[in-house]
C-alpha cells in the first residue's frame, strides 16, 4: 500500500515510464504464450529472423497505444471508454504486426498465432490496468470505497450523457450506491444502463421507499430548464435532497466529478429556459468606447460591468459610492481580464479594456462631469440607486435625492458634453407605485423622457425596466436559504404575494441589448416569464432540500412558515407596464413600450420644488407632489416612518 501511495505521488512523465515497460513485458509475454498455445509446446524462437519477429510485436503494441493515447489515461479511472480504447488499440497493433510478419517473409509463421496475441495481448493489458487501478484508487484517501453497507443510496435523475458521466463518478468514489436511473424517455424504460436499470417518472416513489434513498441527483442539461423544472415537480413529492451539476461548461475538464454537486438553483424551479443573446446588439454601442457604470458595485451594476468587459470596451469607468463595493468589483474585473487573455478571449478589440475606478457619489455634479469629460464617456448605464423598498420607505429624502436627483444629475451632464448614449436601469416597482422607491424610479424615467424630447437633445436616454433578479442583495433565495439552513422559520410577507424573476446575467445582457435597440425616450421592457408565488417557492425549496414543511397537516415537520405580513409599500404583486401601448422588437424578450411623457419644462418646474421640499424635509409636500406627478401613485400608507422613529424585520423579498 505504500509503494502505492508512493507512486500516486509521483510526477506524470514517471508514470508513463512505468506504464510503457509494463506492457512491453506483458505484450512480450503474450507473443510467447501465443506461439506456445498454437504449438503446444513450449516455444523457443529457432532462429535470430524469429527472435526479431517476436521482438517486433510489443515495439508496435507500445507504439500504437501511445498514439492512441493510452497513456493520457489516468489509471484510476480508466472506466468503460478506456476499456473501449484499450481493445481497438490491441486490434491495431496485432494488424500492424501481421503486416509487419507478412513483410519479413519469415516462413513456417502460423497465422493463428497473431489472433492468439491479440486476445491475450487485450486480456493481459485491460486486467493490468484494472488491477492498478484498484490498487492505486485504494491506496488515495479521497477515493477510498466505503465498505458496502456505508454506501449512500442514490437515484439518478436522467439517462443520458450527463447521468451515465455522473454515475462513473460516483463508482469511482466507491461511497454511493446507484439504486436506479429514472427518465421520462419511454424508449429508455426497462433498459439497463451500465448494470442501472432505467425506470419512468412514476416509479421513483416505490425506489424511494424499497431502497431508502435519501438523496436524488439530478443530470438533465441545463439549457434545458423547463425539463428540469418537470423533473423537480416530480421530486417535490417525496423526503429526498434534491442535488444537481452546474452546466458542462463550467465543468473545466469536461468530466463530471461528485464535488460538483451542488444544491439546486432557484433557476431550476422557475424552469425559464434561457434566450442566447444577440452578439451583434451586445457589442455595437461597447466594442472600442469609453463606458461609465454607475453604481457599478451593485448586483446588477457589477454584472453589467463582467459583461462589458468581454465585449472589449476602450476603457471601462467604475462609479460607485461604496469603497468596498468598488475595490470588490474592480479586483474581480482585473482577474476577468487576466482569465479572459489566458484564454484568448480578451474581446473583440485588439488592446486591453483599461478600468478606471471611480468612487463618489452621482449627485455631486462636479466630480461626474469631470470624470465624463477627462475620460471621453461615450455610453453611461446608469445603475446606481437605492432599491430596497423598506429601507427607503423609512428614508423618503435620501432615497429621492439619489433616485431621482442622482439621475437628474448625471443625464444633464450626458446631454451638455456630448455623451452618446444613457440607458437607465429601472425598475417594475415604477408602475403604479405604491412605495417612495418606485416614484423615484418612475419620476427617474420622466427625466430621461423628457430630455428626450428636448430640441438640440444629441443624447439618446433610454430606460430598461424589470423585475426582481435572483441572488441579488436582499434576495429572498439567500434568504430563505440562510433560514432553512438555521431551522427555520421560512418568513413570507402575505400567502398570496408573486413576483417576477430572472437571473442576473440574463437581466444585464438585456439591458445591454435593449440600449442598443434605442433610439430616444423608449421605455423598454423585459419579459419576465410567469409570475412565481412566493410561498410555493418558500415551500418547494423546504421539500427539496429533503425536509418538511411544519404546518397544521404536518406538525411534525422540520421547518415551519411565518406569515409576517407585507412591509411599507410593498405590493401583494408588481407590473410592467404603464400603458398598453406595447410593442415587440428584434429580440423576443425585449418590448418597447409608449407612456406618458411629461414636458421638461413643466417637470424641471416640479423637481424644483420638490428639491426644496426634501431641503425642508416637508413630507407632506413631497408626498402632494410625488402624487400629482408620478401617474399612478398611491403611498400604501399615508405617514412613512423617518429612519429613526420605527423598526424593520427582514422578510421575504427579492429586490434587484
Amino acid at each position: 500500500m505504500r509503494l502505492a501511495v508512493w507512486l500516486i505521488e509521483r510526477p506524470r512523465w514517471f508514470k508513463r515510464v512505468v506504464l510503457i515497460i509494463n506492457d512491453i513485458v506483458l505484450l512480450s509475454l503474450a507473443v510467447w504464450a501465443a506461439y506456445t498455445l498454437r504449438l503446444s509446446r513450449l516455444y523457443v524462437p529457432g532462429s535470430l529472423d524469429k527472435w526479431l519477429v517476436m521482438a517486433v510485436a510489443p515495439i508496435i503494441g507500445v507504439f500504437v497505444f501511445y498514439v492512441r493515447g493510452l497513456y493520457k489515461l489516468v489509471t484510476r479511472f480508466i472506466g468503460p471508454e478506456g476499456t473501449a480504447r484499450i481493445y481497438i488499440a490491441v486490434l491495431i497493433a496485432a494488424v500492424l504486426w501481421a503486416l509487419a510478419v507478412l513483410m519479413s517473409g519469415v516462413k513456417d509463421h502460423p497465422r493463428s498465432a497473431i489472433v492468439i496475441y491479440a486476445l491475450i495481448a487485450a486480456l493481459l493489458i485491460r486486467v493490468s490496468r484494472q488491477w492498478a487501478g484498484a490498487v492505486l484508487l485504494s491506496a488515495a484517501p479521497q477515493h477510498k470505497p466505503a465498505s458496502f453497507d456505508e454506501r449512500k443510496s442514490v437515484i439518478i435523475y436522467g439517462a443520458g450523457t450527463i447521468g451515465i458521466q455522473l454515475l462513473r463518478a460516483l463508482n469511482e468514489t466507491g461511497g454511493y450506491k446507484t439504486v436506479a436511473f429514472i427518465d421520462s424517455n419511454p424508449s429508455l424504460a426497462g433498459q439497463l444502463v451500465h448494470g442501472v436499470k432505467v425506470l419512468r417518472p412514476e416509479k421513483i416513489g416505490k425506489v424511494i421507499a424499497d431502497e431508502d434513498v435519501k438523496e436524488v441527483l439530478l443530470a438533465t442539461p441545463s439549457a434545458l430548464r423547463g425539463e428540469r423544472r418537470i423533473a423537480l415537480k416530480v421530486l417535490e413529492a417525496f423526503p429526498v435532497v434534491v442535488k444537481t451539476l452546474p452546466a458542462l461548461e463550467e465543468i473545466a475538464s469536461g468530466e463530471v466529478q461528485v464535488s460538483d454537486l451542488r444544491p439546486i438553483d432557484v433557476e431550476d424551479l422557475l424552469g425559464r429556459d434561457p434566450v442566447t443573446p444577440n452578439l451583434e446588439l451586445l457589442a455595437a454601442n461597447v466594442q472600442g468606447k469609453v463606458v461609465m457604470i454607475t453604481g457599478a458595485g451593485g448586483s446588477i451594476g457589477s454584472e453589467l460591468t463582467r459583461q462589458l468587459v468581454k465585449l472589449g470596451p476602450k476603457t471601462l469607468v467604475l462609479f460607485d459610492l461604496s469603497e468596498v463595493a468598488l475595490y470588490d468589483i474592480s479586483m474581480d474585473i482585473e482577474d476577468l481580464k487576466r482569465r479572459l487573455q489566458e484564454e484568448g478571449q480578451s474581446g473583440p478589440s485588439t488592446s486591453p479594456t483599461t478600468v478606471v475606478a471611480v468612487l463618489g457619489s452621482v449627485l455631486d455634479r462636479k466630480l461626474v462631469a469631470r470624470i465624463v469629460q477627462e475620460q471621453g464617456v461615450e455610453v453611461i448605464y446608469h445603475a446606481a440607486a437605492y432599491k430596497h423598498v423598506p429601507i427607503v420607505e423609512m428614508n423618503p429624502f435620501a432615497g429621492l435625492q439619489n433616485n431621482t436627483f442622482g439621475t437628474l444629475i448625471v443625464a444633464e451632464v450626458a446631454k451638455e458634453l456630448g455623451v452618446e448614449r444613457f440607458v437607465l436601469v429601472s425598475s417594475d416597482k415604477a408602475v403604479r407605485p405604491t412605495n417612495i422607491m418606485g416614484a423615484s424610479k418612475r419620476l427617474a424615467e420622466q427625466i430621461l423622457q423628457a430630455l428626450a424630447q428636448e430640441r438640440g437633445t444629441a443624447t439618446i436616454f433610454t430606460m430598461v425596466r424589470f423585475g426582481n433578479v435572483l441572488d441579488s442583495s436582499g434576495s429572498v433565495v439567500k434568504l430563505f436559504r440562510n433560514q432553512i439552513k438555521a431551522g427555520g422559520p421560512v418568513t413570507v410577507t402575505d400567502p398570496e404575494v408573486i413576483r417576477y424573476f430572472m437571473s442576473i446575467p440574463e437581466a444585464a445582457q438585456l439591458v445591454i441589448q435593449a440600449g442598443t435597440m434605442a433610439t430616444g425616450g423608449e421605455v423598454f421592457v423585459l419579459e419576465m416569464g410567469t409570475p412565481v408565488k412566493i410561498d410555493d417557492l418558500a415551500r418547494t425549496m423546504i421539500r427539496l432540500s429533503g425536509l418538511e414543511v411544519r404546518d397544521e397537516k404536518h406538525p411534525d415537520g422540520d421547518i415551519a412558515i411565518a406569515y409576517v405580513g407585507l412591509r411599507p409599500g410593498e405590493k401583494l404583486y408588481e407590473e410592467l407596464l404603464i400603458g398598453e401601448n406595447t410593442t415587440g422588437t428584434s429580440h423576443p424578450r425585449i418590448f418597447k413600450n409608449s407612456e406618458p411623457i411629461v414636458a421638461f419644462g413643466d417637470l424641471a418646474a416640479v423637481l424644483e420644488r420638490l428639491e426644496d421640499a426634501i431641503q425642508r424635509l416637508d413630507e407632506a409636500e413631497m408626498q402632494e407632489l410625488l402624487r400629482s406627478t408620478v401617474e399612478g401613485y398611491v403611498p400604501a400608507r399615508s405617514g412613512p416612518e423617518i429612519a429613526g422613529k420605527g423598526e424593520w424585520q427582514p422578510a421575504s423579498r427579492t429586490l434587484h
